[in-house]
């Protein structure tokens, strides 16, 4: 769905006079602008081309990228939350090009979502274009609405994932992409 730039942009000052500023004072008077930009490079993620090769040879060991730094709006609060996802899969017949594991975080992150649905979209698309024998997703996030506002608690992190095929069944398999992701830490 395409963003109505125009009805975002009376939102957004609809939104600041709500909250009694003035949306024509000179920090204010570009926000909404602002928040148009912001919200079209966000949409932008949602398409892109999933590159998958599937002359891997036989190649069936874990493929894993850790430490992807991700941005996402909680949909109830509409204050952000961030942090790093970790990925694994173990190829079938198909690998996909790395970045483009990170292109699938931001396809779901850039969006008002829910840390737990975003941790199950990421692997169910992992799952659906690579058929792979398992695929393992680990999302740990700071959640502003947590920190700045309710509780009140900075650096608490929420730790959400996903475990399919091989990660789920097999203990050693599932282990091996834990010690991974926290080697060196």
């Amino acid at each position: 769905m395409e963003i109505d730039k125009e009805k975002l942009k009376r939102a957004v000052r609809l939104f600041l006079e709500a909250i009694g500023e003035d949306p024509n004072r000179e920090g204010l008077k570009d926000t909404p602008d602002r928040i148009v930009r912001l919200w079209e490079e966000f949409k932008s993620y949602e398409n892109f081309n999933m590159t998958v090769f599937e002359d891997i040879g036989n190649y069936d060991e874990m493929v894993v990228v850790r430490d992807i730094q991700f941005y996402s709006f909680c949909e109830h609060h509409l204050l952000p939350f961030f942090g790093k996802a970790h990925i694994a899969y173990i190829p079938e017949k198909k690998v996909c090009g790395l970045s483009k594991l990170v292109r699938i975080v931001n396809k779901f992150s850039y969006r008002p979502q829910v840390q737990e649905r975003l941790t199950a979209q990421i692997a169910d698309f992992l799952e659906k274009e690579l058929k792979p024998k398992g695929v393992a997703v680990i999302l740990e996030a700071e959640h502003l609405c947590m920190s700045m506002r309710g509780v009140k608690n900075p650096s608490s992190y929420t730790v959400t994932s996903k475990l399919t095929g091989v990660f789920m069944d097999d203990e050693k398999t599932r282990n091996e992409f834990l010690n991974l992701i926290h080697n060196g830490r």
